[in-house]
C-alpha cells in the first residue's frame, strides 16, 4: 500500500467510525424518546392544563402554579440551583447545570405564560384541556410556548440520565412574554453574571414543515399602541343626534382606513425612512423557500391574498414592515338593537418592524400622524403599550452551524434559512445587555393557530424537537473546541 493509499484509507476509516458513532447516538436518542413518549406527552398535557394567561389578573393563581410546575420539572430533570425569581410582575424560573466551567454554556429561554383564549366559543375543545386530534395537541400554549420550551426540559433530562450533556446549560423561563416582558430587562440587567453564556437558544418560532425544516435567521420588531377617539360627552340617541354630531366609530374607521394607500403601503410620513432594503439576490434566495399560494389561501379560507404591492407573500411576512388593527370596538355590541351614537371608539394597533427601524421612533411617528389627521369634531389619544426591536441572527456562527447540522441529522435534509414574521423583543435585549447572539431553533408551524382559537402543536414536532436538541448541544461543544 502506497503512502497516498494509506492516508486515504485512514481518512475513510475515520469517516466511517464517525458516521457509525453518530448513527448510534441518534438511535440512542430516538430509543429514549420512544420509550418515554407517553410520559413526555402526559407531562406536557399537565403543563397545558394550567391557565397561565398573564394578561388577565383573574388567572394569577394559574400563572403562579405554572411557575411552580416548571421549577419542579427542571429539578426532576437534573438542574441545580433551581429558583423561582420574583419580579414586579410574574416570576422568572431559573435553573442551571454547570458540569465544567471550561465547556461552552447554552442559555435556554422560553415563556410559560400564554395568550388569552378568547373567543372561547370558537374552540372545538376546551382551551385548557389538551386534546389530541389527527396527531396534534389542541390547547392554548401548546405551540406558543409551552410545548416548545418543554422540549428543552425533556432533552436535558435525556442528556443528564444518559451522561450525554456536552455543554453547561442554563434555563430562564419567564411568565410575561405575552404582555411585553416588562420586568425581564430589569432581571437580566441585575443578573448578568448569573446569565453569562456563550449562546442563547430559543424555541418560540416555526419551521416551514416537517418535510422542509428551516431555521429562522431574523425576527421583526414591534410597536403596539391603543387609540381612543372621543366625540360627544355621552352616548347619544342616533335618531335625535345622528347627522349633526361626529360618530367616533365612523371617524376612527376613516382614520384607520387612511393609514394604507392604494398600493397598501403604510401612509405615515417617515415610516419607511430606515427600512433596510434587501438586494435582488437576497430577495431571490428568500423566495426559493417552498411556498404554495393556493394551499396558503385554502388553509386560511380566503380567495385572494392582500398586501404591499411589489412584494411576494414570503417577503410581506418576513422582510417588510406592517400595520394591522388587532381589535376595534365602540358603542353597543350586545344582543339585539340599540340605536346609539357612541361617545367613544377604540382600536388596538400593532406595527411589525424590520431591521434598522426603531420601535420608539415608529411609535412617535404614528402618534404624531394619527393626532394630525383627526378632525376637530373628535379628540384622539394614543396610548403606547410595548415594543421591541427587529433582529437578524448570523448564519456563519458556530451556534447556527450546530443547529443546522442537528436538524439535518434529525430530518435528513439541510434546513432552509428563513425570516420570521413575528417578534421576540427580548432577542435584541439579550444582545444589548448580555452581548450574546441567539439561535432560533423553532419546531412549530405557521398553521398552528398561534394567538387564535384551536391553537395546536404536532406530536411529531414535539418529539422531533426532543431528538434534535441533544444533537445541537453535542455539535455546539464539538465546533467550539
Amino acid at each position: 500500500m502506497s503512502e497516498e493509499e494509506r492516508k486515504s484509507y485512514i481518512i475513510c476509516k475515520n469517516i466511517f467510525h464517525y458516521l457509525c458513532k453518530n448513527t448510534f447516538e441518534m438511535q440512542k436518542i430516538k430509543d429514549y424518546v420512544e420509550a418515554n413518549k407517553d410520559r413526555f406527552l402526559e407531562e406536557l398535557f399537565e403543563l397545558l392544563r394550567f391557565p397561565s394567561v398573564s394578561a388577565d389578573p383573574q388567572y394569577k393563581e394559574g400563572v403562579l402554579n405554572t411557575a411552580e410546575f416548571v421549577a419542579q420539572k427542571l429539578k426532576d430533570a437534573g438542574a441545580d440551583k433551581v429558583e423561582i425569581c420574583p419580579t414586579a410582575g410574574y416570576p422568572i424560573v431559573y435553573g442551571e447545570k454547570i458540569i465544567d466551567p471550561s465547556l461552552p454554556t447554552v442559555l435556554v429561554y422560553g415563556h410559560y405564560d400564554v395568550q388569552p383564549a378568547d373567543p372561547i366559543e370558537l374552540w372545538e375543545t376546551p382551551p385548557f384541556e389538551p386534546t389530541v386530534r389527527d396527531g396534534k395537541i389542541y390547547a392554548r400554549g401548546s405551540a406558543d410556548d409551552k410545548g416548545q420550551f418543554y422540549m428543552h426540559v425533556k432533552a436535558f433530562e435525556y442528556m443528564m440520565k444518559e451522561n450525554e450533556l456536552a455543554c453547561n446549560v442554563k434555563f430562564m423561563i419567564e411568565g410575561e412574554e405575552e404582555v411585553g416582558s416588562a420586568n425581564l430587562g430589569i432581571f437580566v440587567n441585575a443578573n448578568k453574571e448569573r446569565l453569562k453564556a456563550d449562546v442563547i437558544v430559543i424555541s418560540d418560532t416555526s419551521m416551514i414543515s416537517l418535510e422542509n425544516p428551516s431555521l429562522e435567521t431574523g425576527l421583526r420588531g414591534l410597536s403596539y399602541v391603543e387609540v381612543e377617539v372621543t366625540g360627544p360627552n355621552r352616548d347619544l340617541h342616533s335618531g335625535v343626534y345622528g347627522g349633526a354630531v361626529a360618530n367616533p366609530a365612523t371617524i376612527l374607521s376613516k382614520m384607520i382606513a387612511s393609514l394604507h394607500d392604494e398600493n397598501n403601503h403604510i401612509a405615515i410620513p417617515g415610516f419607511y425612512d430606515d427600512v433596510l432594503e434587501l438586494t435582488e439576490a437576497e430577495r431571490k434566495a428568500l423566495n426559493e423557500a417552498p411556498f404554495d399560494v393556493q394551499e396558503y389561501e385554502q388553509d386560511l379560507g380566503v380567495q385572494e391574498l392582500w398586501g404591499e404591492k411589489g412584494f411576494t407573500t414570503i417577503e410581506r411576512t418576513g422582510i417588510r414592515p406592517t400595520l394591522e388593527v388587532n381589535g376595534i370596538w365602540g358603542g353597543y355590541i350586545g344582543e339585539g338593537a340599540k340605536t346609539v351614537l357612541p361617545s367613544k371608539a377604540f382600536a388596538k394597533i400593532s406595527m411589525r418592524l424590520v431591521p434598522n427601524q426603531n420601535s420608539e421612533r415608529i411609535t412617535k411617528l404614528f402618534k404624531e400622524h394619527f393626532e394630525k389627521i383627526a378632525p376637530k369634531s373628535v379628540k384622539v389619544e394614543v396610548k403606547p403599550h410595548h415594543g421591541g426591536e427587529p433582529v437578524v441572527t448570523p448564519t456563519d456562527s458556530i451556534a447556527y452551524k450546530a443547529a443546522e447540522k442537528a436538524l439535518e441529522d434529525t430530518f435528513n435534509k439541510k434546513p432552509i434559512p428563513t425570516r420570521g414574521g413575528g417578534s421576540i423583543p427580548i432577542v435584541a435585549l439579550f444582545e444589548k445587555e448580555l452581548g450574546i447572539k441567539t439561535v432560533l431553533l423553532g419546531f412549530g408551524l405557521d398553521s398552528d393557530n398561534l394567538h387564535s382559537p384551536n391553537e395546536k402543536y404536532g406530536i411529531e414536532n414535539y418529539l422531533k424537537g426532543i431528538e434534535t436538541i441533544p444533537l445541537f448541544h453535542k455539535y455546539y461543544a464539538e465546533l467550539s473546541k
